[in-house]
């Protein structure tokens, strides 16, 4: 990723990634440390039920814009192709509050840090950054299915400038810097929700 990159992670001052750990390495840290024992088994650094021919770390599997007293805007990103939601605007009424719901899984790692990380444009003007920590994971298991996170509550812009389309870039990220899902795509501010 290049210096000027928009949808780099904000740094955290005075954090310092840990070294990097493979899942066997955790499992075998520490093994007398009863308390560690437990914190381990609550990160479900057991039998994980990750598809042994997915290499992907970090399966993005939905992400919903939630708004009260109406359906969620959802993607399915196990049915969805990612590079159609830059022509498949997502609706929302001005001054709609609504919070972003991430559903995703964890498989054959332990991720540190994962990040959610949007950077929303008005003709090629930057108007918005969102860059929230999303925690560090072990692998799902059957206990854990699926991690999920919503974010906090935004709200639409409004009046005849708030209204129009916006285009929104989306990364996730973990404190490796490597990038689990990038996408494109549009929102469009409008009067009402037709």
């Amino acid at each position: 990723m290049a210096d000027n990159d928009e949808l780099a992670a904000a740094g955290t001052e005075g954090y310092k990634v840990g070294e990097k750990k493979t899942l066997d390495e955790y499992k075998n840290l520490d093994a007398e440390d009863e308390s560690l024992n437990k914190w381990k088994a609550s990160l479900g650094l057991g039998a994980g039920i990750g598809d042994p021919n997915d290499a992907r770390t970090v399966v993005i599997e939905k992400l919903a814009l939630k708004v009260e007293g109406r359906p969620d805007l959802e993607v399915d990103f196990t049915k969805t192709d990612i590079s159609a939601l830059k022509n498949t605007p997502f609706i929302v009424k001005e001054k709609a509050e609504y919070r972003i719901y991430i559903q995703f899984r964890v498989q054959h790692d332990v991720i540190s840090g994962l990040r959610y990380i949007q950077v929303v444009k008005r003709k090629g003007i930057q108007v918005d950054k969102t860059d929230e920590m999303l925690g560090s994971y072990g692998p799902n298991n059957e206990q854990t299915r699926f991690y999920s996170k919503t974010l906090p509550i935004e709200v639409a812009p409004d009046g005849l400038l708030g209204r129009g389309t916006y285009s929104a870039k989306t990364r996730f990220t973990d404190d490796d810097k490597k990038v689990h899902l990038e996408f494109d795509w549009v929102i469009e501010i409008k009067k009402d929700w037709a």
